[in-house]
C-alpha cells in the first residue's frame, strides 16, 4: 500500500506530538460539528482523554496498577508498564512472575505500551521473553489510529516485534479502534507493518454514548476492521465512574446494538465479537439480554470458575454488574455477593475468592 501523501508530508512533525494534539488526528476531526465523535473522544470526562493511555474496561484496574502488578487470573498476570527504565519498575513483577511457572500469559498494563520509549520496551520484552513457561505476551495501543507514522516508520519498534513474536510465542496486539473514521489508510499501513513484524493484532471497542452507539456504525468498524486485518475481538460497556457515566450506554441497549451491528456486517469474522464486561469478579460475556434477563457467562475468573452461567434480572437503566439486583458493590474493593441472591432473581454457585499476589 503506498503511503499516503498527508502521511508522509506530517511524519516528522507528528513524531514530536503528544498523542492528544497531533495534527493527524486533528485532521480526522470536523471542529465546526460540536458532537463530532472524534472530537468527543478527546473529552477530558473519558477515562483515556485525548487517547493519550487506553482505555480501561475493568472494574480494578487502580488496584492493580497501584501495586505495579497483579496476578489476577491462575494463567495470567498484568504488569504496570515502568516509568523508570524497565530493569528497575518492573523488577519484583518479573521475579514473581519467574517464580510462577503456572502464569502463562503477561499484559502490559497501565498505558499505552508504544508510548514506552523503544528502548525501555525492549528489554521489558527481553525480560519477560528470558522466563520459559510465559508464552503469550499482550501489549495495548491506540497509536496505529492515533498517529500511525509512529508505527509505520519507526523501524526500532519493528525489529522488537519482529524479535521477540513468533509462532510458538507471540505476541498480541490488543488494538482499540473506538470509531470508524479512525481506520484510514494511514493507520490500515501501520496495522500491516505490525503484521508484517509478526504481531498478532485483535480489537476491542467501548461502546460509547454519543460517539459510537449505532448499530451501523459498528457494523462499519467490524468491516474496515477486517478489510484492515485486524480481528473484531470484543466491545464492552463504558464501566461508570465518578461522573455517573456520561457516556454509558445501559446492558440491555448495548447487547442489541452489537448483535445488530453483526446483522449488518459485511465481515465474517466480525460476527465472532462479543459484547464482555471485565470485572473484578472474572471475565464476563453478556450471552443475551432478553425480557429483563440478563444471561451471563464467566470466561475467566480468579477461581478458574470458567464457563459459570449467570441468569440475572436485569433493569433498563442496568450499565454494570453492580447495577444488577442482588449484587453489593463497594467502591475500591468492588467486592459481589453472588452467592446469598435466590430473592433476587440471580442464580448462581459463584463464589469470589479472588486469586491475588500481596504488595
Amino acid at each position: 500500500m503506498a503511503m499516503p501523501e498527508y502521511y508522509a508530508r506530517n511524519m516528522d512533525q507528528d513524531a514530536a506530538a503528544h498523542p492528544c494534539s497531533n495534527t493527524y488526528y486533528h485532521s480526522l476531526i470536523d471542529w465546526d460539528d460540536a458532537n463530532d465523535p472524534l472530537r468527543k473522544l478527546m473529552s477530558p470526562s473519558l477515562p483515556a482523554s485525548g487517547s493519550a493511555g487506553i482505555w480501561g474496561a475493568s472494574d480494578d484496574e487502580s488496584e492493580y496498577l497501584a501495586q505495579g502488578y497483579r496476578h489476577k487470573f491462575r494463567t495470567a498476570a498484568f504488569l504496570v508498564l515502568p516509568e523508570t527504565e524497565a530493569e528497575e519498575g518492573a523488577a519484583p513483577a518479573l521475579e514473581y512472575i519467574a517464580s510462577h511457572p503456572e502464569i502463562r500469559q503477561v499484559i502490559l498494563a497501565g498505558g499505552d505500551c508504544f508510548g514506552l520509549p523503544a528502548g525501555k520496551l525492549r528489554k521489558l520484552i527481553a525480560s519477560l521473553r528470558a522466563i520459559p513457561h510465559v508464552g503469550i505476551i499482550r501489549l495495548s495501543t491506540r497509536l496505529p489510529v492515533i498517529e500511525p507514522m509512529r508505527i509505520a516508520e519507526d523501524k526500532r519498534l519493528l525489529r522488537i516485534i519482529s524479535e521477540f513474536s513468533t509462532p510458538a510465542r507471540p505476541i498480541y496486539l490488543m488494538a482499540h479502534v473506538h470509531h470508524p473514521r479512525e481506520v484510514t489508510d494511514a493507520a490500515v499501513h501501520a496495522f500491516r507493518a505490525l503484521q508484517s513484524a509478526g504481531a498478532v493484532i485483535v480489537n476491542r471497542t467501548p461502546i460509547l454514548g454519543g460517539i459510537n452507539d449505532s448499530a451501523e456504525l459498528l457494523g462499519s468498524l467490524l468491516d474496515r476492521l477486517e478489510l484492515a486485518g485486524v480481528t473484531p475481538y470484543y466491545f464492552f460497556v463504558d464501566r461508570p465512574g465518578e461522573d455517573g457515566g456520561e457516556f454509558a450506554v445501559p446492558l440491555s441497549r448495548a447487547y442489541r446494538l452489537v448483535e445488530e451491528a453483526k446483522l449488518a456486517t459485511n465481515a465474517g469474522l466480525g460476527r465472532r465479537a462479543r459484547l464482555a464486561l471485565n470485572h473484578d469478579a472474572g471475565f464476563v460475556e453478556v450471552l443475551a439480554v432478553e425480557d429483563g434477563k440478563a444471561y451471563l457467562k464467566f470466561h475467566a475468573s480468579p477461581d478458574d470458575d470458567i464457563g459459570k452461567f449467570i441468569t440475572a434480572d436485569c433493569p433498563d437503566d442496568a450499565v454494570w454488574l453492580t447495577d444488577l439486583p442482588g449484587s453489593e458493590s463497594k467502591i475500591g474493593s468492588l467486592r459481589i455477593d453472588w452467592t446469598d441472591s435466590a430473592d433476587y432473581g440471580l442464580r448462581t454457585s459463584y463464589v469470589k475468592r479472588p486469586y491475588q499476589i500481596g504488595d
